[in-house]
């Protein structure tokens, strides 16, 4: 197990050049919150922006725009059944994180195949919630893209076959190597790890804890992840998606001093100032 330590932080967290625009920060487009699950897209889209995501646009039901613009101003927004934008946003994004509240039915299935059909090598796909379980289902081949899967227990599970209590170490490490070359897998749970194919060690989070219990918290997570994994191109994107995991329980577990339970968005409003004192 590798130790994520204040060093691996400050390699990924530095000081932004000043001659630095949004462009150099991430062009990321997020796709769910599909009725009823609005919030969840609003929450992950919150963390990317939080994050220091650069553009972040975001396809949603055409009736959740309002209540995104309200929350995040920052944030494009479409109708996700406008297919020409959508198509449109696939081929601009650098990242797309797809799935957080996507629902399990013929849209979210038409949602799926289309990222899986457009995306390209070069961009980041980050499968959450609905995707993987759409994915799962469908048994769908998976896209050439550098691929992070952000599944809970019971989502692995229907990935890998193992039951929860069978998600060891040694099982997922076989598990793993089922995936394409270097897909990164954030393993979701009491004690969060974060593993990349073809790779034997990995980080295993060592804070955290049932404070984060609510929902919303892994759409969190996943923007997030999305927010990190767009910007700092000096280091991989394994150890963007890491550190990543690793704030966002950090924070939570700040929080959780004052606090009986966590709520997703108070991790979101605190990630800036985190991120400034990690840079400094």
């Amino acid at each position: 197990m590798k130790e994520i330590d204040q060093a691996l932080l400050k390699r990924v967290i530095v000081e932004r050049p000043r001659s630095s625009f949004k462009g150099d920060y991430g062009r990321l487009l997020l796709i769910g919150g599909t009725y009823p699950y609005g919030g969840a897209i609003i929450m992950a889209a919150l963390a990317a922006v939080h994050s220091g995501a650069g553009l972040v646009t975001v396809a949603t039901d055409r009736e959740n725009v309002p209540a995104l613009h309200s929350q995040l101003p920052e944030a494009m927004a479409l109708d996700v059944t406008d297919q020409e934008l959508l198509a449109e946003q696939i081929a601009k994004a650098g990242l797309i994180l797809l799935g957080p509240g996507l629902k399990d039915n013929d849209l979210g299935t038409h949602l799926v195949q289309l990222v899986f059909n457009r995306v390209q090598p070069h961009q980041v796909l980050i499968l959450d919630g609905g995707a993987i379980s759409l994915y799962t289902r469908l048994a769908l081949p998976l896209p050439q893209a550098q691929l992070v899967f952000t599944p809970h227990q019971k989502e692995w599970e229907a990935m890998s076959g193992l039951a929860i209590g069978d998600q060891g170490e040694e099982a997922t490490r076989r598990s793993l190597s089922q995936l394409p070359p270097a897909s990164i897998l954030v393993q979701k749970g009491p004690q969060t790890k974060i593993w990349q194919q073809g790779q034997a060690d990995f980080y295993q989070l060592t804070v955290g804890g049932p404070y984060q219990a609510t929902g919303g918290m892994g759409d969190t997570l996943a923007g997030m992840i999305a927010g990190f994994a767009g910007q700092f191109p000096q280091v991989g994107l394994y150890e963007r998606v890491v550190v990543a995991s690793h704030l966002h329980s950090a924070i939570a577990e700040d929080l959780s001093k004052k606090s009986y339970v966590v709520l997703p968005t108070a991790i979101s409003r605190k990630i800036p100032k985190w991120m400034k004192k990690i840079s400094q």
